[in-house]
């Protein structure tokens, strides 16, 4: 029953070119659902979502809703059937601050922060707020308070792979390209080699740079900087497994390609980008870049 607070998850067979099994939650409504710390949205209101897109393997569900304790499980490479995680009612003060200041983040981030600040003073050994104040403090522009942030969450969880990759933004944020490099390569290291966050900031990083040496008409260092930008954007592709921060990936990747005029390349990503999100509102977009890249093609 999805009032009583019991997840129900299907696991089916691989549904995408034998790489993908397609996964159904079954929550109470509006819950968050995460794979390996990879966010894929929120459950309807009938406490449904399905992600089709679960790549072979062994994953982590976590699972958080309003009002209930966050909970994680493992999620098998060979499950099969009913996956049950029981959500339990939850009257910690700290967790539903949290839990405010997560609804906040996209609407009042004055809010986000105040409701963050006092999850944490409520809690001082929170993480995870302290990770969320550094978020929405690097999007208001306070990357000094962010960084401390982030400092605060290291210090109550020493291996935070996260909490590096968004320090390697809130460098980015500040100019100094070397200590987010640093930071992104260390989160991805923290993390085990799976940081599809960290990998995104490189991706993003280097194609700023490459279009930086273009507008000064330094076309090697161009070259090498997409190519980067390339190899970084195509790994968080995979690892991000077709969630809701994929779509603008794929579009970013095709558009490295088409600046490097490597037209096959960028018209494979968009047609890999139209296999998985066929019906988005973003796929006429992409259809039309498609013909006007073949038309570019027979051109050459």
């Amino acid at each position: 029953m999805i009032g009583s607070g019991i997840v129900v998850a299907q696991v089916k067979k691989a549904a995408v070119g034998g790489q993908f099994r397609s996964v159904t939650v079954s929550a109470v409504p509006s819950a968050k659902v995460w794979i390996d710390g990879v966010y894929f949205g929120k459950t309807n209101a009938s406490g449904e979502l399905t992600i089709a897109t679960v790549s072979s393997g062994a994953h982590t569900l976590r699972l958080r809703a309003d009002g209930y304790k966050e909970k994680t499980q493992p999620l098998a490479a060979i499950q099969r059937g009913e996956v049950k995680v029981v959500l339990v009612k939850t009257t910690d003060e700290a967790e539903l601050a949290f839990q405010a200041a997560e609804r906040f983040t996209t609407t009042d981030r004055e809010k986000a922060a105040e409701s963050y600040r006092r999850a944490i003073e409520l809690r001082p050994a929170f993480p995870d707020a302290y990770l969320g104040l550094a978020r929405v403090l690097t999007e208001t522009g306070d990357v000094e308070d962010a960084e401390a942030a982030i400092t605060s969450a290291r210090k109550y969880r020493p291996a935070f792979a996260e909490a590096l990759a968004v320090l390697g933004r809130i460098h980015k944020e500040n100019g100094d390209e070397d200590k987010a490099i640093a930071s992104f390569k260390r989160a991805i290291t923290e993390g085990k080699g799976f940081q599809p966050e960290a990998y995104t900031g490189l991706g993003l990083l280097y194609k700023e740079k490459a279009e930086g040496f273009a507008g000064s008409g330094d076309f090697a260092n161009e070259e090498i900087n997409y190519n980067e930008a390339a190899k970084y954007l195509k790994v968080a592709l995979k690892q991000l497994s077709g969630a809701p921060d994929t779509v603008i990936i794929y579009q970013l990747l095709g558009l490295v390609y088409e600046r490097q005029k490597n037209y096959k390349e960028a018209i494979a990503t968009y047609e890999e980008f139209l296999r998985i999100f066929p019906n988005t509102p973003e796929a006429t977009s992409v259809r039309s870049f498609i013909v006007q890249l073949k038309k570019d093609m027979s051109d050459q």
